[in-house]
C-alpha cells in the first residue's frame, strides 16, 4: 500500500499523545518485545513486510496499531509461534481491538 498517492492527506493528530487508547501502548510494547527478544526483527524490516501483505481492502479498514498486531499476529503464525488463523483470518479470533471486547481506552 505504500506510495500510492489519491488518498489525500495523512491526517495529523495534534494533541502530543503516542497513543489514544491503552491497548495501542501495549501493541506497540509487545512489538518492541518482541525485536528485543529477536522473534522478529528489530529493524523493522519484517514487521514492515508482513503490514505490506495485509489485504489492501484490510490494511486501508485498520489503524496504525491494528497493522502493527496484525503484522505481529502473521510473523508470530509464520513462525509457528502463534496458532493458525481462523475463520476471520485472525489468531485473536475477533477479540483483537477491532472488536468492543478489544478496545479498552
Amino acid at each position: 500500500m505504500g506510495g500510492q498517492t489519491g488518498f489525500g492527506p495523512v491526517p495529523a493528530d495534534d494533541d502530543g499523545q503516542f497513543f489514544h487508547a491503552d491497548w495501542e501502548a501495549r501493541v506497540y510494547a509487545l512489538v518492541r518485545a518482541l525485536q528485543r527478544r529477536r522473534v522478529i526483527n528489530p529493524q523493522f524490516d519484517e514487521l514492515r513486510d508482513a503490514i505490506e501483505r495485509i489485504p489492501p481492502a484490510e490494511y486501508l479498514a485498520m489503524s496504525y496499531y491494528e497493522r502493527w498486531l496484525r503484522a505481529a499476529e502473521m510473523l508470530l503464525a509464520e513462525k509457528g509461534l502463534l496458532p493458525a488463523t481462523g475463520a476471520a483470518g485472525s489468531p485473536s479470533g475477533g477479540h483483537g481491538p477491532e472488536s468492543p471486547a478489544g478496545r479498552d481506552g
